[in-house]
């Protein structure tokens, strides 16, 4: 799975590329928008990829014994999202 996605940030990240480069104004636009949906799956991607384990910590214990997914890269790819589409 992590490959498959190292895989496609690169893709995204050499085709927006590609489209900065370009001399047209709408080419230009969407190596925009492309660099910064790379840039947020790069975010996403950091954070742990684990499934169905949410980052809850018991009571009774200080730090989590099992390995979950880190809430910081989703909230910042949320975010992210959320002020693209103002």
């Amino acid at each position: 799975m992590e490959t498959a996605l190292a895989v496609l940030i690169a893709v995204f990240f050499a085709v927006s590329i590609y489209l900065l480069l370009s001399k047209h104004v709408i080419r230009i636009l969407l190596g925009v928008a492309i660099l910064g949906n790379g840039v947020n799956l790069l975010i996403f991607t950091s954070g742990r990829l684990t499934r169905e384990i949410p980052p809850i910590i018991p009571d009774d214990l200080a730090v989590s014994v099992i390995p979950t997914a880190n809430p910081l890269p989703q909230a910042l790819v949320l975010t992210a999202i959320v002020i693209s589409f103002s």
